[in-house]
């Protein structure tokens, strides 16, 4: 029986499979990063592309490889190679980690992207800060409204934190639920 001023674990721990992207973009490392930002451009904008070799996924590339590997530097993307620019080796992480295991290694590598794989090292999806970010700030608004339910003065039924009685009196004393009979056995 658990009681109100028991300490309530709350298992937050959510897979990255769960929130991933599925099927994240794929480019063939001999591509031209021209092909690599129309990819990312065309229908269902993305900030990244897989870089594929013989279907063996080996490298990433990001918009800001695009911007400081070819922009910055004034080269042409129709001649540059997705292999000259693309970040490897691959980070990934396995899709039954957290996302508490996806953000260390995030900070970890300092990257903002992040593959997941499968048992076979096959890339099933992808998980971006801003995924983390989203899960991590629907958790807080849910344990924020936990937190709110459990410090409410207004409620007057429930079970009894000192007897484990149900009562229809509770008061709130000291943070804890207490029935009319544990209240007035204080008083005396």
């Amino acid at each position: 029986m658990t009681y109100a001023n028991e300490k309530i674990q709350l298992d937050t721990s959510v897979a990255v499979r769960d929130i991933m992207r599925r099927n994240p973009k794929t480019i063939d490392y001999r591509a031209t990063v021209a092909d690599a930002a129309r990819k990312m451009c065309n229908k269902d904008p993305s900030g990244s592309c897989i870089v594929l070799k013989e279907n063996v996924a080996v490298g990433i590339v990001t918009e800001q490889d695009l911007n400081c590997k070819v922009v910055a530097k004034d080269i042409k993307p129709s001649e540059a190679h997705v292999y000259e620019i693309m970040t490897s080796p691959l980070i990934t992480l396995h899709g039954d980690k957290s996302v508490e295991d996806a953000a260390h290694l995030m900070i970890k590598n300092r990257v903002r992207r992040l593959p997941i794989i499968n048992d076979k090292g096959i890339v099933i999806g992808i998980v971006s800060v801003r995924d983390i970010m989203a899960v991590s700030t629907e958790i807080n608004e849910l344990m924020g409204e936990l937190i709110d339910i459990n410090q409410a003065k207004d409620l007057s039924s429930g079970m009894c934190s000192r007897c484990g009685r149900m009562s229809d009196d509770l008061s709130n004393v000291d943070g804890s639920l207490i029935c009319s009979l544990c209240n007035e056995e204080d008083r005396l």
